[in-house]
Formats: structure tokens, C-alpha cells, sequence
């Protein structure tokens, strides 16, 4: 690494080079108040002697995250800095940003494309296009605000898609057998609960507490999100800001929920009730559908089978938004093809009035 901090608490800079006659040249500069801009003189001082962008993609990682994590939420960092650390910078790392090539991007490409789980499943469409996206926007940084001649992304063909799969959801007579199933591990009986008949994300049920719970007026009360970042357990915020919430839960769901946690003796009022990973819910929902026969679905499709139920049942977008942690037209737009009636509803109401 370029930067060093000294005893203090400045930063300072070592570069080696060659000169114009192939001598190696050794450059220290001291003082600089902040590691960013210690880094910024690394990276001017290169492109004035190396030539523009002269700088491994690793190195300029640090100007990028340093300048664009104080913008965007921590959530959405955590996610950026997840996908850079174990999707990117493996294969990019140690090259230089000037000499990255179109050809590079379509070989990173492919060995992401090309690649299988220990259960032969590849990465999901929209998970690639995602991560086609975030070395598209470390590229456009360096080309807006560095002078990088080209983002090298730009001229490929982006991998994967920013559509996910065919929409599929439970019914509540399938959730029901499925539920029957599972029975068996009271963990995995009320964490599925939870997620059919609330809408919650799979983050924000792992992210749960005793303290999120009012019992009282049957509340639940949604302002964290977790995830496992590299084998660490991380709480953030929720995904959005619409996301914090409040969601009544149904008296059954609520004396379920009452009962198993005066079983759980073992919890904190801040202790995670579901201290489990997201790998684990998906191999119970394998293990249930095969003791009950019901369809495969994915864990976030039990969030859409929560929405579809409420627009059977008549509630309206912005009632249902408000609940699951969306905006009125998300709903409208994503679960349009949900709401056949409605359509009808209307040009007979206007058929009414023209009449009337």
C-alpha cells in the first residue's frame, strides 16, 4: 500500500519509479492531514510521471471507496464493498487502470458466467448484471473525475439481466402444507411464518430481536437488515428508507410468537431470535417442499406470495406498500398483472356513470 500513517498521526507517500533514462527514482512526501489525500497526491504524482491513470486498480479501490462511501447509505456500501472485495479486485487487482482492456472485462466476464455453487447453481441474472454494474460505475469514476480515456466496460456486452425470473408465489392452502412440513424444528416453523404472513425480507427476519417485538399491541417493528459479509455476521439498515417500519401482525402470528419466545429462555431482549444464515432458510424450504410436495420457490418469493395474498384479499397498493416497505407504485407496477379485476372495476363504474 502507497499511504503510511506516521507516529503523529500524518499521512506520507513512498513511489518508485524510473526516470525518462530507466534509473529508478525513490519520492517520499509527508504531511498530508487525511489517508484520501495522501492517495490523491500518490495518484497525481503517477500521472504526472507515469502517464495517466498509471495506478494498479487495487490502488485506485481506495480513492474510489474513500470518496463515494461518505455519499450513499452504509447498507448500500457494505453491499458495493462486498462485491468489489470477492468479485473484482481478484481479477483486476494487480492491473493498471490505463491498461485494462475490453477483452480483460469479457474474460472476468465469462469466468462469472461459468461459475457453479456446490450445488451446480449458477449466479442469478440479476446478480451478474448487478456486478457488471459495479466495476461499470469504478471505471466511469476514473473516466469523469481521472481522465481514464475509456471505460473498458463500456464497449462490451453487459452479462447477465436486469429482469429477474418468472414471478411464482404460494397460495395460502401450499404455504399451509408446507408449514405442516417443517413443524418439526420450531426455529424453522416460526422464521417462515414470519416471512409468509408479514412480507418481511429475509435480511430483516435475520436481523430480528425480542426487542422488536410488541406483544401487547401485536406490532412488529422492522429498522435493520442483516447479512454475512465474509463470515461476519453485519447489521445495517434496512434497505431503503421506506423499508423502516411498523407492521401489525395477525393475533394468531402474535400468540405463536409469544409462545415460542417465552420458549427461547436462552435470548437477550437484543439477541438475534433467528441466529441462522440465509443458506440455512433456503436448505429448510428444499427440506420442506419435498416432505410436503409443494412447488420450489425462492425464500424472497414467500414476500410475493404475501403481496399477492393481501391483493386477492382487496387492500389496496399504497396499503400494501406501507406493509411490506415499498413505494405505492413499485407495487402497482411489479404485481400489475395481479390485479385483473380491478381494470374491470373500473370501466363498469364508468359504464355506471356514464348511464347513470
Amino acid at each position: 500500500m502507497p499511504v503510511y500513517k506516521s507516529e503523529n498521526g500524518t499521512y506520507y507517500v513512498q513511489c518508485f519509479y524510473r526516470d525518462g533514462r530507466g534509473a529508478k527514482r525513490h519520492k517520499v512526501k509527508r504531511g498530508f492531514e487525511t489517508e484520501l489525500d495522501a492517495l490523491l497526491w500518490e495518484k497525481d504524482f503517477r500521472a504526472s510521471h507515469l502517464g495517466t491513470m498509471d495506478i494498479t486498480f487495487r490502488g485506485f479501490i481506495e480513492v474510489y471507496a474513500a470518496e463515494i462511501k461518505p455519499r450513499i447509505r452504509e447498507h448500500t456500501w457494505i453491499t458495493k464493498e462486498y462485491i468489489i472485495a470477492d468479485k473484482v479486485t481478484p481479477f483486476f487487482g494487480d492491473m493498471r487502470m490505463n491498461e485494462i482492456k475490453p477483452v480483460d472485462v469479457v474474460r472476468w466476464q465469462n469466468e462469472l458466467i461459468a461459475y457453479r455453487n456446490k450445488d451446480g447453481e449458477p449466479y442469478a441474472p440479476t446478480y451478474l448484471r448487478t456486478i457488471n454494474n459495479q466495476l461499470s460505475a469504478i471505471f466511469n469514476h476514473a473516466e469523469r473525475y481521472y481522465d481514464l480515456p475509456q471505460n473498458p466496460v463500456s464497449k462490451t456486452t453487459r452479462m447477465g439481466s436486469s429482469k429477474g425470473g418468472e414471478m411464482v408465489f404460494w397460495t395460502k392452502d401450499e404455504y399451509l402444507k408446507f408449514a405442516e412440513a417443517i413443524m418439526d424444528k420450531p426455529l424453522s416453523f416460526h422464521a417462515f411464518e414470519l416471512l409468509y404472513w408479514t412480507g418481511i425480507r429475509e435480511g430483516e427476519l435475520l436481523a430480528l430481536t425480542p426487542a422488536d417485538f410488541d406483544l401487547d399491541t401485536a406490532e412488529l417493528s422492522i429498522t435493520k437488515s442483516y447479512q454475512s459479509l465474509k463470515g461476519v455476521d453485519t447489521i445495517t439498515d434496512p434497505k431503503t428508507p421506506k423499508s423502516v417500519r411498523k407492521i401489525s401482525i395477525p393475533r394468531f402470528l402474535n400468540e405463536e410468537m409469544k409462545e415460542f419466545l417465552d420458549m427461547r429462555d436462552d435470548l437477550e431482549p437484543h439477541d438475534r431470535i433467528f441466529a441462522v444464515t440465509k443458506h440455512f432458510l433456503s436448505h429448510e424450504m428444499k427440506r420442506g417442499c419435498e416432505a410436503s410436495g409443494v412447488k420450489r420457490i425462492r425464500i424472497h418469493d414467500l414476500r410475493h406470495s404475501h403481496v399477492s395474498l393481501l391483493i386477492n384479499m382487496g387492500f389496496s397498493a399504497l396499503a400494501i406498500a406501507e406493509r411490506v416497505g415499498h413505494e405505492s407504485v413499485d407495487i402497482t407496477y411489479r404485481y400489475a398483472h395481479l390485479f385483473p379485476t380491478k381494470q374491470k372495476e373500473m370501466a363498469n363504474a364508468l359504464n355506471e356513470l356514464r348511464e347513470g
